[in-house]
């Protein structure tokens, strides 16, 4: 399985090199692509009829893209909002998260259809700005997720031994939430202290504020898991083990960028907040 994984992975990191170095407008459609097919799966898992989420899915696709093509997008005050009340959710989620470890938890349909819609426009509102500074600055925000799945994995199965939320998702640890938050922030500081000048999310973030850069880190991290364990409920409320099958040794689409869509509001938000120039300066 890990083999398997790690060839799609690979797989996966081809087509999006390729699409970045084609051009920014081809990540925007390649990243649409994704978001949509993520959300037909969540909103699948939520009840909606397979054939009716695909449909409003690649809807809300081209609404997206056409939108973006025509230039139409929220003011940037009301972006920040809309990526706060999202941050806000994710934050509420995860508290959510911690009541359905002790005492089980089941969120009506409804509601997660108002969530995917809700976080999954918001991330893609998000992305599509962060996609302004240019590819290679969204792919460092990108990078820190996957820096923090990775050294969860690895950390958890070499010294896992309490478990996370053993009632959500059985094989997440503690051991490897604190080793993903050690890599990404040692890391992070690592590549701020080698290449200064460079335009990587993290580095210009510790430059400008070394100690709430830290902080916004760590909260990425904490949110990426967040993102990771809410789909794992929602996997286990349908009574599924993977969001879709259309990637081998991963599932679906979800499955792959759950820990993502936290992520990308919360990222935009720091940048507007403590980065010179805002969110596309």
């Amino acid at each position: 399985m890990l083999r398997t994984r790690v060839v799609t992975a690979l797989v996966l990191l081809a087509i999006l090199a390729l699409a970045a170095a084609l051009s920014v407008q081809a990540l925007v459609v390649l990243g649409a692509a994704f978001l949509a097919v993520a959300l037909a799966e969540w909103l699948r898992l939520s009840g909606v009829p397979v054939r009716a989420a695909y449909v409003l899915a690649v809807a809300a696709g081209a609404v997206a893209l056409a939108c973006q093509w025509r230039g139409l997008a929220p003011a940037a005050g009301v972006l920040q909002a809309l990526c706060a009340l999202a941050t806000a959710v994710w934050v509420c989620i995860a508290l959510g998260l911690v009541r359905a470890q002790r005492s089980g938890l089941h969120v009506p349909p409804g509601l997660l259809v108002l969530l995917a819609v809700l976080l999954a426009g918001v991330a893609w509102l998000a992305l599509v700005a962060l996609l302004q500074r240019g590819a290679g600055w969204t792919l460092s925000v990108l990078v820190l997720v996957w820096l923090a799945d990775i050294a969860a994995y690895f950390t958890g199965r070499a010294f896992g031994v309490r478990k996370l939320a053993s009632r959500i998702s059985p094989g997440k640890t503690w051991a490897g939430v604190w080793g993903a938050f050690l890599v990404v922030v040692a890391l992070a500081e690592l590549a701020s202290s080698l290449w200064p000048a460079a335009a990587v999310w993290s580095t210009q973030l510790l430059r400008a504020a070394p100690v709430a850069g830290a902080g916004v880190l760590l909260a990425l991290v904490a949110l990426s898991i967040v993102g990771d364990l809410f789909e794992s409920l929602v996997k286990r409320q349908a009574g599924v083990k993977d969001s879709g099958w259309i990637l081998p040794g991963h599932g679906g689409v979800w499955d792959r960028i759950d820990a993502t869509l936290p992520v990308l509001p919360l990222a935009l938000l720091a940048q507007s907040a403590l980065l010179p120039g805002g969110p596309h300066g």
